[in-house]
């Protein structure tokens, strides 16, 4: 994980992205978005105060349901 960035730089995302990471966006009550550099920044309807920071963190791995039977044998 990379050094948290003030919010007003969040236009240098674009140099700073990176296959396999994310942003870590946050704000004032410590609520966390992870995201892709996208300018505007597109916030969560819940949130009720602007981020203040971000930092480029290793993207999450993917989450995968049970694996996928076998097909069935024809009778």
């Amino acid at each position: 994980m990379s050094d948290w960035i003030s919010y007003d730089r969040w236009e240098e995302c674009v140099r700073l992205e990176r296959p396999g990471y994310v942003f870590e966006v946050t704000n004032e009550e410590g609520q966390s978005l992870f995201t892709p550099c996208t300018i505007p920044l597109q916030l969560p309807f819940d949130w009720t105060s602007p981020p203040t920071r971000f930092r480029l963190v290793a993207e999450a791995p993917p989450r995968r349901s049970s694996p996928i039977p076998a097909p069935e044998k024809p009778r």
